[in-house]
This record gives structure tokens, C-alpha cells and sequence, in this order.
């Protein structure tokens, strides 16, 4: 007769909950440099299948989980340099205010991996306040919601910006086409630093290898991308302003000295903003002002100077001024 109590040779399964073995997974991460599946699943008692499922929760549950080719095959998974275990993060009202305020201005998200992302976020904030604080932050957030502005629809791009979210998170070298206005496409060996939002558009910003040089990519015009297994290492020192320079927007070309004539009848909308790092205002007798700044980027300049007719003049640089009343004339109706 079998004695079915005698215990099998080897090491006994844990008997656990997945929450106290994922806490386990995560511990040996954080205190080791990286570990295998099979490393995983021996120290925890449990299969190969069992151990992809929790390194799945753990990315799910934002950990920022990358993986690493061995050279005997095997993978090893870390958590990205740097990362240390944070502590909860509470919210005043009054924060939560300003990040619901934040969120109503980014609805061109909208159908992106990004907005899904604020979805979530927001609904574990909420799922601790009262339905009627909910319902408050939510009015406040619909009232700085601007229309009427040109939204851009991103949904038909959702997996391939899945893809470039995943190579900004864990520094991951990409292969992409791009598709310039009017030009053919481009295929660019691409290390992905940073995403820009501007006027209501995402732009991918870092180092093109076979340009060797900085590039801004309007996300629009990306037609695919290909996440390599190389990684990379963003330079230090590195700033967003190194992709566009002195430019007025995001077009960095050769700056030159801009001088404006702005008339009395919308100079205070001048005057309550700054346009420029480099602008210098004066102020005219008759009410009006002029602004004087270096820039680059004259399609962009251009383009916010018409926004003010009839009340501007340019009077610098003279190839400015030459363009800037070109358009208008050609915008005239012929007779």
C-alpha cells in the first residue's frame, strides 16, 4: 500500500495568493539587479506559465518592468535604472482640481493609449471621493474644455503610439517611416527622447542616426514603427528646447531680428503676454507698440501675424516684409 503522505523529493510548492507572490516577485526585482522566469519560478513554487502571468500584472500595475536578451538566451527582467518603490500618493482638493483642469485641455488625446491611461488614472482617484466631490471636479474640468478648434482624431494610430510609449518608457531604439507634406517617405534609424504636445498635435522628438542630428516627427505623418531590442541612453543635459532651438514654434531655422508694429486698437493683447524670450516692447505715442525678438521659424511667425489683420505691420527683417504682404495680396479675390 502507498503511503500518501510521504512527502516528494524537491522543493514544495508555496501555498499563497497571487498578491502575496506578486509581492515576492516584486521584492526579488527590487533587490536584485534582474532575475529569469526560471529563476522566478523556482524561488517562488510555481510554473514558467504561471510566473509570465504575474510579470504581466506587475507591468499592468505600472511598474516599469523591462526585459533583457541574455547571451545564453535566457531573458532577464528588471525594473528600469533608478526606480525605487514610492510610497502611496494622496491629492489635496485642491490639486485634484488643477489635475482635472490639466486633463480637460488634453482632449486631443482622445482615442490614443494616452487617454486610456488618464481614464484610468482618474477613475482610482475618484473611486475614493464622494460621488458628489466626483461630479464637482468633473463640471470644473467641462468648463476649461475649449471647441470649435481643429481637433486632430489619433484612434487609427492607438497601437502604433502603444508602440512609441513603450519605447519612451524603456529607452528602446525604433525603426519608423514618416511621410513629410508633399514629399516621399522617409525610413529613419530613430532614438525616440521625448513627446511634444503643441496646438493640439503630438510631435516625437530625439536623434535620427542616419541624420545625425536632432528631429521633431509630427505623429500624424508616422506611417510605422519598428521597436528594435537595442537601447539607448538619452544624453545628459538634454532639453526639449534642443529641439527647437530659438524657434518661434517648432521649426528651428536660421533666427533672425523680427520687428512689429502692433496698432493701439490690439496692443493690450500684446502687451499682456510674453512672446518670445529674447521680445522687447516699445511703446508708441499713438497707442500702438512695437515688438522686436529673434526667432526662427517664419511659416509659424507668419501664420500668427495674419492672425492679427488688420492691425499689424512688418517692418523687419525686409524678406519678411516682402512675404508677409505677398500673402496678403494673394489672398485678395481678382477682379
Amino acid at each position: 500500500m502507498v503511503d500518501k503522505t510521504k512527502k516528494k523529493p524537491g522543493k514544495p510548492a508555496k501555498k499563497y495568493s497571487q498578491a502575496a507572490r506578486l509581492h515576492d516577485v516584486i521584492r526579488i526585482l527590487e533587490v536584485r539587479y534582474g532575475a529569469t522566469v526560471d529563476e522566478l519560478a523556482e524561488e517562488c513554487g510555481v510554473t514558467r506559465r504561471t510566473i509570465y502571468r504575474d510579470l504581466d500584472a506587475i507591468r499592468d500595475a505600472g511598474y516599469p518592468l523591462i526585459s533583457d536578451p541574455e547571451a545564453d538566451g535566457c531573458t532577464l527582467y528588471s525594473f528600469i535604472t533608478g526606480y525605487k518603490k514610492l510610497p502611496p500618493i494622496t491629492f489635496s482638493l485642491e490639486e485634484l482640481m488643477t489635475l482635472s483642469l490639466c486633463r480637460g485641455q488634453l482632449g486631443f488625446l482622445a482615442g490614443t493609449p494616452f487617454q486610456d491611461d488618464l481614464d484610468a488614472i482618474f477613475s482610482r482617484i475618484h473611486s475614493s471621493l464622494p460621488p458628489r466631490s466626483v461630479a464637482h471636479l468633473e463640471r470644473i474640468a467641462e468648463t476649461a474644455s475649449p471647441k470649435f478648434q481643429g481637433e486632430r482624431d489619433y484612434a487609427a494610430q492607438k497601437e502604433l503610439l502603444k508602440e512609441l510609449r513603450r519605447a519612451l518608457l524603456y529607452q528602446y531604439r525604433l525603426d519608423l517611416s514618416y511621410t513629410p507634406a508633399r514629399r516621399a517617405t522617409e525610413t529613419y534609424r530613430f532614438d525616440p527622447y521625448t513627446l511634444l504636445f503643441y496646438e493640439g498635435a503630438l510631435y516625437l522628438g530625439g536623434y535620427a542616426h542616419n541624420r545625425d542630428a536632432l528631429r521633431l516627427f509630427l505623429v500624424d505623418r508616422i506611417e510605422e514603427v519598428t521597436v528594435l531590442d537595442d537601447r539607448f541612453e538619452v544624453p545628459e543635459g538634454f532639453s526639449a528646447t534642443d529641439l527647437t532651438g530659438s524657434a518661434f514654434g517648432l521649426i528651428d531655422e536660421d533666427h533672425q531680428t523680427i520687428k512689429v508694429r502692433f496698432g493701439a486698437e490690439i496692443s493690450h493683447l500684446i502687451r499682456e503676454r510674453i512672446w518670445h524670450p529674447s521680445q522687447a516692447v516699445v511703446e508708441e505715442e499713438d497707442g500702438s507698440l512695437t515688438l522686436t525678438f529673434e526667432a526662427s521659424g517664419e511659416k509659424e511667425i507668419l501664420a500668427w501675424l495674419y492672425s492679427y489683420l488688420p492691425h499689424v505691420q512688418v517692418l523687419e527683417p525686409e524678406s519678411m516684409r516682402s512675404v508677409f504682404y505677398q500673402g496678403l495680396r494673394g489672398g485678395l479675390l481678382k477682379e
